[in-house]
């Protein structure tokens, strides 16, 4: 609402001069017949505006002389009337207008006419990643399958066929690494020297000792079922006292590795050391996804594999995990001992360069 105009201070014009009129001007009185004329006095002012200042040296007034003057008083007082300022005059819309408030103009509330109103934003979106989901084809023996998490959306894609388990070898690493530091620093405790070289050992050699000592100190299958529940897993399971077998799908490996990024496995302390060692891993490890990317972007990229033979089904079980900026990728796969374990490796490697070509068309 506006500011209310001030009313002017009570007493004083609002507009022009003053409402006071110059006192009229002196009269003589006639002269007498007969008689010598009357010298006039200096006139007595008096403090009423408009009055007729009186005169003295008379002791008698002539009745005319007096209707005249009441005359002059009466059409003074009503000439005050017109004369803008003075008291009397009528107030002018201008001056009633200075003791309005002005109340605001109604706003008329009605719909909006089309094209008019605001926009909404267009849906953002997201920057490519260096893999995208296509349909994957590899011309090998044995069974395999494979899985991609987009970790900006928790959108999965993969192949028809990710649900299906297998056993993870070495790659069940990542997580006993991951549960032991985690649980480390929720009871307080920082690893000592020699528990920190056995983790470290256990992911870039794949150190099979350093594992089955760790696997004992987190509590054997329960520690799976931290894994199962932690990174809500949906296909997957343990077998007692055999970290070797637990069985994950592709799927499932690439919640893990969603969950190790996250800092979920780890925590907060340790997720970025664990991420490093597996930047780090050395040979024979270091086969896989990271052979379908440029040596300059190898280097940003956590793996984990898992590679062992199955006497009793004599079959090579390989498995893959990659982390990458934004992604997490899962490939297994089973195939006959008459193929050396590089025969898994390349599967990896087919599927993620399929994946960074259908990225690049994008």
């Amino acid at each position: 609402m506006p500011d209310q105009p001030s009313s002017p201070p009570t007493g004083h014009p609002r507009h022009g001069r003053t409402g006071a009129t110059s006192p009229i001007p002196d009269q003589r009185v006639g002269e007498r017949s007969g008689s010598l004329p009357l010298a006039p006095e200096r006139p007595t002012s008096t403090s009423q505006p408009g009055a007729v200042a009186r005169h003295h040296g008379s002791r008698r007034r002539s009745p005319l002389l007096l209707s005249g003057a009441f005359l002059l008083v009466a059409a003074a007082l009503a000439g005050l009337r017109f004369v803008p300022g003075a008291p009397l005059a009528p107030e002018t819309d201008q001056q009633a207008a200075g003791r309005q408030v002005i109340a605001p103009a109604p706003q008329l509330v009605g719909p909006a006419r089309p094209g008019t109103g605001p926009t909404a934003d267009p849906t953002p979106t997201l920057p490519p990643l260096a893999v995208a989901p296509t349909e994957v084809e590899l011309d090998m023996d044995g069974w395999w399958s494979w899985a991609m998490l987009d970790q900006r959306t928790g959108k999965i894609t993969g192949s028809d066929n990710l649900d299906e388990t297998s056993t993870t070898a070495s790659l069940i690493k990542t997580w006993i690494a991951a549960d032991y530091l985690r649980r480390a620093d929720e009871a307080g405790r920082t690893p000592n020297e020699y528990r920190m070289q056995q983790l470290e050992i256990m992911i870039r050699d794949s150190d099979n000792w350093a594992a089955e000592d760790l696997w004992q100190e987190i509590g054997r299958s329960a520690a799976i079922e931290r894994m199962i529940d932690i990174c809500e897993l949906t296909d997957s399971s343990s077998v007692e006292n055999r970290w070797s077998l637990t069985r994950l799908s592709p799927r499932d490996i690439t919640r893990l590795g969603a969950c190790v990024a996250d800092g979920r496995a780890a925590g907060d302390r340790w997720t970025d050391w664990l991420l490093e060692q597996m930047r780090s891993v050395r040979s024979p490890g270091d086969f896989g996804v990271v052979q379908a990317f440029p040596d300059d972007e190898t280097a940003g990229i956590a793996i984990k594999n898992g590679w062992v033979i199955r006497d009793d089904e004599q079959q090579w079980h390989v498995n893959c995990l990659a982390i990458g900026d934004g992604w997490t990728l899962g490939v297994m796969a089973r195939f006959p001992t008459s193929h050396p374990y590089s025969y898994g490796a390349d599967m990896c490697r087919g599927v993620a360069q399929q994946l960074r070509d259908a990225a690049a068309r994008a």
